[in-house]
């Protein structure tokens, strides 16, 4: 087991602040800056670097930082193995996930429902982010494993296969756009409300314009909107056009609030992967929480 000087030494590592830290660990600053004073006693050097309102790891700081990291893993890896040779034993495990927008609103909720009810010792924090901060995130190590929109070229990280899902036009039932099929250049002339830069949802919309050789710069964009829920609750009251994942908006559809336009030649379809950093692959948790998905998704296909 790690000590308690250990733990608080991470979280003040992985956030570079120690007002954040002792937020996370519900401690006083004082009680996080003894806890780290008592470890740079114990190693006699410096391990922090204070700047002011912010701190930088030292050289033997950040050489602490990366042993901690692998001793956790195999903390945990240990504790796993053990629970699956000892029935009685059964300490409390905290999973830290992180997954895009659409994937945290629409597919895990009821996945991560199902897990707890079957691990009731576990806990789980979920990361609600882009794809591109999620991947930041698991780098930096404030996750162990993520669920993002499509392949990034980002090395040291391994990608394993979700689900698929579709992007679809919408608009407002009142719109005037609502029972006509566009073609794809009619989008040069067409309002639009679109995700922000860093979205899976735009970056596969991208995609699927430059095969047609059309930039998004080229497009009437009336508005940009951090996240999905804002876009989806700004086109329902707006003229506007707006590309949404399918699983966002089933309800809308069904109820017919929201309209999907057919664009003739324009297929977006995207991939939801697991994202974990290379050597994490086998860390039991995590690895069990990812097949316990995967198995869930494919029984409703």
């Amino acid at each position: 087991m790690l000590s308690q000087s250990h733990e608080v030494f991470l979280e003040v590592a992985r956030l570079l602040s120690f007002t954040k830290a002792g937020q996370a660990l519900s401690l006083s600053q004082s009680a996080v800056s003894k806890q780290v004073k008592a470890l740079e006693a114990h190693y006699r050097t410096g391990l922090f670097e204070r700047l002011g309102s912010s701190v930088q790891l030292t050289p033997a700081g950040h050489k602490l930082y990366q042993k901690l990291l692998a001793a956790k893993q195999l903390q945990q890896e240990l504790s796993q193995e053990i629970a699956d040779l000892s029935p009685d034993f059964s300490p409390p495990l905290h999973l830290l996930i992180g997954a895009s927008t659409t994937i945290s609103l629409y597919v895990l909720p009821p996945v991560i429902s199902a897990y707890l009810r079957q691990h009731p010792h576990r806990q789980l924090s979920l990361k609600n982010r882009n794809s591109d901060n999620i991947l930041r995130a698991l780098l930096d190590h404030e996750i162990e494993l993520g669920i993002i929109e499509g392949i990034h070229k980002v090395s040291h990280v391994t990608y394993t296969p979700l689900l698929t899902d579709d992007v679809v036009a919408v608009c407002a039932a009142g719109n005037p756009l609502a029972g006509h099929m566009l073609a794809v250049r009619d989008l040069l002339r067409t309002p639009l409300a679109l995700r922000e830069v860093g979205s899976g949802t735009l970056a596969v919309l991208e995609a699927a314009l430059a095969q047609q050789h059309i930039k998004l710069s080229e497009l009437p964009v009336r508005v940009r909107l951090g996240g999905t829920e804002a876009l989806k609750n700004f086109v329902r009251v707006d003229t506007c056009l707006a590309f949404l994942p399918r699983q966002a908006v089933l309800k809308e559809l069904a109820s017919g609030e929201l309209v999907e336009i057919s664009i003739n030649g324009l297929s977006l379809k995207r991939e939801f992967n697991f994202v974990q950093r290379k050597g994490t692959e086998n860390n039991a948790p995590y690895r069990d929480f990812l097949q316990f998905t995967r198995r869930y998704y494919s029984k409703l296909a």
